[in-house]
């Protein structure tokens, strides 16, 4: 099967697409909380917010759910959260200085035990 050749606006498309899609946005958390915060206080319009923070409806109302429950798990007593990737890093890093330590430790009380035998006997 042969592929038909691109037009120009198709090429142009695909180009505008490709950059629109290395230059998206993205948004802290503390962004997305100040977002959903404003369209629950009410004072305007979801799509006036919107609007004017440059982003979709449907992701305001992803936001807002995803907010909401969070909120609702934390209240129901559900406080386990994922660690974030600095946090996992740290953890490993220290998990293999623990490690490196009672290696230490061990061929330290090896080689005690060792002598202890070899001057009693």
């Amino acid at each position: 099967m042969t592929k038909k050749p691109q037009t120009s606006k198709e090429a142009a498309e695909k180009v505008v697409k490709n950059i629109r899609r290395k230059t998206r946005q993205t948004y802290s958390a503390e962004e997305k909380i100040r977002i959903v915060l404003a369209g629950l206080r009410g004072e305007e319009s979801i799509s006036v917010l919107c609007r004017r923070e440059g982003i979709a409806e449907s992701l305001y109302y992803s936001w807002s759910k995803e907010f909401l429950e969070a909120g609702k798990r934390r209240l129901s007593g559900n406080t386990a959260r994922q660690a974030t990737s600095p946090e996992v890093k740290d953890l490993r890093s220290e998990s293999l200085a623990l490690k490196e330590c009672v290696a230490d430790l061990t061929l330290e009380n090896r080689l005690l035990k060792k002598s202890m035998t070899g001057a009693g006997g």
